[in-house]
Order: structure tokens, then C-alpha cells, then sequence
């Protein structure tokens, strides 16, 4: 009796270690559970029989995507919604028996269609301009010169925004990938029409990553698209060094208020857990607004009552006035035109207000130096030409 007990937990241990070791993954056989540093979990790399897994891209920062590769240069994107991307090098073959979910894209590729403006810089960075044809954006949209003087000379067109595209132009000229951003979930009709005309559509989820050096790696996927991913890997690492020189430092302790006003009266500000938070804190700052929202939305801001403003924020060591919607300030008289009771503020009265520069959103590329900026704010070292995505109000 005694012998068919113990007889029995030894069945009942081998079966338990057979159902953990059928859950590992196997180095070489695609099945992983996990990516480190990775938000996406239980990713299947083995998606055709004709391709032999290799390895993972290394990403320090970035959740919102993956690249796994496999020999003879093919590579997989799979971003965090869903989408998975097959990169087929020149003059390869597209493998058989692939996953029906997997979109091809063949190198190299050319006439894209992007919408998602924060990656006109990388592409730009990437010298990659001219693999893109069509625009969301018109030419009086972008701030960079060199998305503007592509459309005034014709390299570039304007293909209308992501909710109305002009499918006519965009079909007649063999568009080959269409770039969205997170926008286009409000028109999924939208995705579905240049599906059926046989045009990928990527969507960009940049956005969503909540550390500021995770926007920026995704520069590494578009080097990948672009065949660039030295360079990519190159511009990567010139930013991290950038957030690591000043994020070395002790804290300043200083607060700092981020926001700029709407046309009904409110006071746009970031959630505590949106990047630029993480920026201020990263050049060593801390968020006035340190317990607005929380994880569970992936809004990016929220508008506020004035008086809340006012409680939370009067006493704020630094104001910065995010000119990016609103456009750009000259002086603080113009501040207080918009609103009169900063005039209470701590930062007014001791002249700590500052303004972005318009062009900080589309220069994903510059986080690092947009943060550096910051730490010379806090640390006192404004003077001079340094600051470039940054300036006083006076």
C-alpha cells in the first residue's frame, strides 16, 4: 500500500515537470514566452516551416514592439496590437506556409503613405525621405524643413489625413505601406478600404510607450524597415547617452507644472504617467501634478478646472507652457493675457516660465535633448545657445 502511495507522487511529479517543461520555450524552435524588456508576452515566432528562427532585437526601453529574425535577413515586426509584419529582403521569396495573420512587405520599400507625423523625424534621421511619397500632413503642417521643402518641390504629397485619405492618388501611384498613428481607431473603416486596395497599414504605437527613450527606440523599427538599422542603432544610443549624462545627477527637488490652455477655458496637463512626467523627473524634476490618472487610460492628457490649477500648481517652482497646440509665446504679457491669475504664480513672479518650441513633437529624434534642456532649466545653466527645445518668458 505504502509502495503504491509513493509510486503515485512519483507519476504525479514527472507528469508536473513534463507540463512545465512543454511551457518553456526551446532556443532555436521560435516558442517564446517572453521577450525581456518586451510587453509582449507569449510571442510566436514560429510562423512558417521554410524559416529557421535566429533571435530577438535587444530593446532596452521600448513595450509597443518586437523584431525577431530568421536566416537569410527575413525579419518579423509584431507590434503590441496584434499587427505582425514579415520583412522580405530583396530578391528573396516570400516563404510558404505562412501564418495567415502575417502581412508581407518586401524590400525595398518605397511610395509609403505616413500619417503618423512623429516619424517623419526618424525617417528623416534614417535618410530614408525618399521612401515616402505621401503625406498626412500638408506642407505648412510640418516643422521640419525637410518634410516642408519635400512637398514644395513635389517629392512629397499630400494624400489627405488619416480619416480621409484621397484613395484615388494613393492607389494611382502604387503605394506600398501606409504609416498610421493610434488616430486611425476612430476610423477603422478607413484601414479596412486600403486593405482592400492591397496597401498594408502599420500603426505606429510610439505613443503609447510611457518611458520617453522608448518613443525613441522606435527608431529601431523603422531602421529595420528602411535597411538602416546601424544608423538606427547608432541614433538610439547618441540619445541615451544624452538622458544618461544628466540623469546621473541628484535630484534638483524643484516642481515643475506642464500645460498649455484650450479654447473652452480649461487647463490641458499630463497624466503622472505620461512620458513627459518621466522626462521631467529624468532631468531632475518633479511633476506638480504627481497623482493625476493612472495606467489604466492611454490618454496622454486631461483637461482640468483653472481653480484645480490654481491648488495644485501655484506654488509649482517652474511653469512650462506647451506651445505645441497652442503656439509658440513671446513674452509673459502674452501669458497673462490668457490667463490673469498666474500672475500669483510662485514661477511668474520669480521668472521661472518657459515655453517649448513648436517643433517638440514632431522631433521624436530629440527627446534626450529636449530633457537635457530641462536639466539645464533646473539646474540653473540657461544661458547662452545651448537650450533648444526650451526658452524663457519674459
Amino acid at each position: 500500500m505504502q509502495q503504491n502511495k509513493w509510486a503515485g507522487k512519483v507519476c504525479l511529479i514527472l507528469v508536473l515537470m513534463g507540463l512545465l517543461w512543454s511551457g518553456c520555450g526551446r532556443a532555436g524552435t521560435g516558442q517564446q514566452d517572453s521577450q525581456t524588456g518586451n510587453g509582449l508576452l507569449d510571442r510566436d515566432t514560429d510562423i512558417s516551416e521554410a524559416l529557421s528562427y535566429e533571435g530577438s532585437m535587444e530593446l532596452a526601453y521600448a513595450k509597443q514592439f518586437a523584431v525577431d529574425r530568421y536566416q537569410g535577413g527575413y525579419a518579423l515586426i509584431s507590434i503590441a496590437d496584434g499587427g505582425r509584419y514579415l520583412i522580405v529582403p530583396a530578391g528573396k521569396e516570400i516563404p510558404g506556409q505562412l501564418d495567415e495573420d502575417v502581412v508581407v512587405l518586401k524590400q525595398p520599400l518605397d511610395q509609403i503613405y505616413l500619417v503618423a507625423s512623429a516619424a517623419m523625424d526618424m525617417v528623416c534621421k534614417l535618410d530614408a525621405l525618399h521612401c515616402i511619397r505621401f503625406s498626412g500632413q500638408k506642407a505648412d503642417g510640418w516643422c521640419m524643413e525637410e518634410a516642408r521643402a519635400a512637398m514644395e518641390r513635389g517629392d512629397l504629397l499630400y494624400a489627405g489625413k488619416y480619416s480621409m485619405p484621397d484613395y484615388e492618388l494613393i492607389v494611382s501611384e502604387g503605394c506600398s505601406l501606409a504609416i498610421e498613428n493610434n488616430m486611425i481607431s476612430h476610423s477603422p473603416e478607413v484601414i479596412e478600404k486600403l486593405e482592400s486596395f492591397g496597401i498594408p497599414v502599420l500603426i505606429d504605437q510610439s505613443s503609447y510607450e510611457s518611458h520617453p527613450l522608448g518613443r525613441v527606440e522606435w527608431v529601431k523599427l523603422y531602421g529595420v524597415l528602411f535597411q538602416e538599422e546601424a544608423l538606427a542603432d547608432a541614433l538610439f544610443a547618441e540619445q541615451m547617452e544624452i538622458v544618461d549624462r544628466v540623469t546621473a545627477e541628484e535630484s534638483s527637488g524643484k516642481t515643475v507644472a506642464f500645460f498649455y490652455f484650450t479654447t473652452n477655458g480649461m487647463v490641458n496637463v499630463r497624466r503622472s504617467s505620461d512620458y513627459v512626467p518621466k522626462m521631467i523627473e529624468l532631468a531632475g524634476g518633479q511633476y506638480i501634478f504627481d497623482d493625476l490618472g493612472g495606467e489604466e487610460s492611454n490618454r496622454s492628457s486631461v483637461s482640468i478646472q483653472m481653480e484645480q490649477f490654481y491648488n495644485t500648481a501655484k506654488d509649482a517652482d517652474y511653469l512650462i507652457y506647451n506651445s505645441t497646440i497652442d503656439g509658440e509665446l513671446e513674452s509673459m504679457a502674452q501669458l497673462l493675457e490668457k490667463e490673469a491669475m498666474l500672475k500669483d504664480f510662485k514661477a511668474v513672479q520669480e521668472g521661472n516660465v518657459w515655453c517649448t518650441t513648436r517643433d517638440l513633437y514632431q522631433q521624436s529624434m530629440s527627446i534626450g535633448g529636449m530633457i537635457g534642456d530641462m536639466h539645464r532649466m533646473l539646474s540653473g545653466e540657461e544661458t547662452g545657445e545651448k537650450m533648444q527645445y526650451l526658452y524663457s518668458l519674459k
